[in-house]
């Protein structure tokens, strides 16, 4: 796997400091605050831990409290609620600095047969048909402005394929969609629990983004102000984060300086393999930010 790959699974191999206690560390990059995928992971990882592998996550709700500290390591307290016959809760609060910076709630059900239907794989091209981001930009970025470039051309564990950048061109609201493929930025080890916790990673990285579109503007614009304030995730089928997966994104509403996104998360093969839902902060920024 290449270096940045496994400086994140570095990253996600929590340490265990007693029963129901880890620490965590983040990459140093020059982050101004912790990457909120980042914490999702490491938290998903810490559950983990204190459940039975035959038992895996199939959804998990947190709450992004204050922003982490990239310089200071990530205490991460699980709490046992409940181990039942099918289904297990754990409880997650990571803390920095003697306060708590995010709490998530994370339930495992044993794998079982049931009833199965999914929603239908929107059409997109193939992730091996559309131009490498970081080419495209390398070739002089067709207009798209220098904070857009600079995210899409920075080397990360995730490799990201928007399905149109024609948003980023054009600065106009239109139907508040958008499409990503994503994987791994190489393969990673089979174990399940790897990449569940890859995918909540992942999952934090474009979405915010989505409530936006309706109005014309980005995250990366300079004057706006835009933050992860909650996290959904819930885990549909197996599924391996090392292979292209389309993430279908909408934006149903915004309002109070709030947006709320949906995503959507299918394998090649059109299988709904996981679900995800955030709200944001997105107001202009003001004088005092």
């Amino acid at each position: 796997m290449t270096g940045i790959v496994a400086e994140l699974l570095d990253i996600l191999d929590l340490e265990r400091l007693e029963v129901d206690l880890f620490r965590g560390v983040s990459p140093q990059i020059g982050w101004p605050r912790v990457f909120g995928g980042q914490v999702v992971a490491q938290a998903l990882v810490a559950a983990t831990r204190t459940v039975p592998s035959t038992r895996p996550p199939h959804s998990l709700h947190a709450y992004f409290l204050l922003g982490g500290d990239p310089k200071a390591p990530i205490i991460y307290e699980v709490e046992r609620i409940r181990d039942g016959r099918s289904f297990t809760t754990r409880r997650v609060k990571a803390v920095q600095h003697g306060r708590a910076i995010f709490a998530m709630s994370v339930s495992y059900h044993d794998v079982e047969e049931g009833y199965s239907h999914q929603a239908r794989m929107p059409e997109a091209p193939d992730p091996e048909t559309l131009p490498d981001t970081r080419a495209l930009l390398a070739a002089g970025g067709k207009g798209i402005p220098f904070p857009v470039a600079a995210y899409f051309a920075r080397e990360r564990p995730i490799e990201l394929k928007p399905v149109s950048i024609e948003r980023y061109l054009v600065r106009e609201p239109r139907e508040p969609r958008c499409r990503v493929w994503l994987r791994a930025a190489s393969p990673l080890p089979d174990d399940p629990a790897i990449h569940q916790a890859v995918l909540a990673y992942a999952t934090d990285m474009t979405l915010l983004d989505a409530t936006l579109i309706a109005h014309g503007r980005t995250v990366f614009d300079t004057d706006m102000q835009s933050a992860s304030l909650d996290h959904a995730l819930w885990f549909h089928r197996p599924f391996r984060a090392d292979d292209w997966l389309l993430y279908a994104q909408d934006s149903p509403a915004a309002e109070g300086a709030r947006g709320f996104a949906r995503g959507q998360i299918f394998s090649r093969a059109g299988e709904l393999i996981a679900s995800v839902a955030q709200e944001g902060l997105i107001r202009p920024r003001r004088a005092q930010d």
